[in-house]
């Protein structure tokens, strides 16, 4: 004959003080389970807010650079016009002075 399973060792409706450990009341269980969720939830959640932050900071900084390589590209085209003038004018400067040598 098998044993009824109320009476195992254990078992949910077994006598108190016969077998292992009881399992915990599902509603604990289910509340404990619901607290790690939470927990993870309000890591994630935490997580979240650093990235945002980070990717706003960072939306900054581009910005930021955004300008330094506009003026950059600005001051480097007012170089190359400077330097084209100021070649030309050594330019002729040196044919003058070629032509009142007398070397044409």
């Amino acid at each position: 004959s098998t044993p009824d399973a109320a009476g195992a060792p254990g078992a949910p409706g077994a006598p108190e003080g016969e077998g292992g450990p009881r399992a915990p009341p599902p509603n604990l269980t289910s509340n404990r389970r619901l607290q790690q969720t939470q927990a993870q939830v309000d890591e994630v959640v935490d997580i979240m807010r650093v990235n945002v932050d980070k990717v706003l900071e960072r939306d900054q900084k581009l910005s930021e650079l955004d300008d330094r390589a506009d003026a950059l590209q600005a001051g480097a085209s007012q170089f190359e016009s400077s330097a084209a003038k100021l070649k030309n004018k050594y330019w002729w400067k040196n044919c003058k002075a070629i032509k009142s040598f007398g070397f044409v």
